[in-house]
């Protein structure tokens, strides 16, 4: 099978299949939320309440529905981890039998602010996404969507968000099937960017973004070349 074919095959398969968002009340969640609702995608989104997720799907629309955590856990196909770092451990590891079986994408990105702005942190398990693997051994964890503005995921005037999404993991199958959830957006592409080993480059990255956002008061993303 071709690359082409492989990812034909794969944007076929995660076309029909239940994405939630774990966090999905943040302002990273709800954006990602609503861009994958756009695309078509059946979308949950899952809070620490169920009442502010509902509320939060309901501002979101798009048929986007709202659950606790674990519901939102046990009914989706696929699971973006996108909660606060300093609550991602304790989330995950009361999910393990919610979340065995899944596809889970880690997008949490380990950072501490000073006041000479951000700077990555270095988790014991060498990254967030490395953290989710040892806590969740029963799913299949991937590491995405790390470099996308929260402020053009969730405006409604932006019709294309122009970047590239760095996908990372061990399972093959898994990856693709994130890089084609990826490139159900406009203007998005899902590109592999190795296994999760190499993770914590690509979650601390965002700390250089911020600090070009900053600098020239822009929404900066990254793209690719000769790929």
């Amino acid at each position: 099978m071709t690359s082409l074919d492989s990812a034909t095959k794969a944007g076929n398969e995660v076309a029909g299949l239940v994405v939630g968002v774990l966090g999905g009340t943040g302002d990273q969640g709800r954006g990602l939320a609503y861009r994958l609702a756009l695309a078509g995608q059946q979308v949950i989104i899952g809070s620490r309440s169920a009442e502010r997720a509902e509320a939060a799907a309901a501002e979101i629309g798009h048929g986007v529905r709202g659950a606790d955590n674990a519901a939102c856990a046990a009914g989706s196909d696929i699971v973006i981890v996108a909660v606060p770092w300093d609550g991602h451990g304790e989330t995950l590891a009361g999910l393990r039998a919610e979340l065995a079986g899944k596809i889970v994408v880690d997008c949490v990105n380990p950072l501490g602010f000073d006041k000479q702005g951000a700077y990555a942190l270095v988790p014991e398990e060498g990254s967030a996404a490395q953290q989710a693997a040892a806590l969740l051994p029963d799913s299949r964890v991937t590491a995405a969507f790390h470099h996308l503005s929260a402020v053009l995921l969730q405006d409604p005037a932006v019709e294309r968000i122009d970047t590239d999404v760095m996908v990372l993991g061990e399972d093959r199958a898994a990856t693709e099937l994130v890089q084609a959830l990826a490139s159900r957006i406009p203007g998005m592409r899902g590109v592999f960017a190795g296994r999760l080993r190499n993770a914590h480059q690509v979650e601390s990255l965002v700390a250089n973004l911020i600090s070009v956002n900053r600098r020239y008061k822009a929404h900066a993303g990254l793209r690719i070349t000769d790929v």
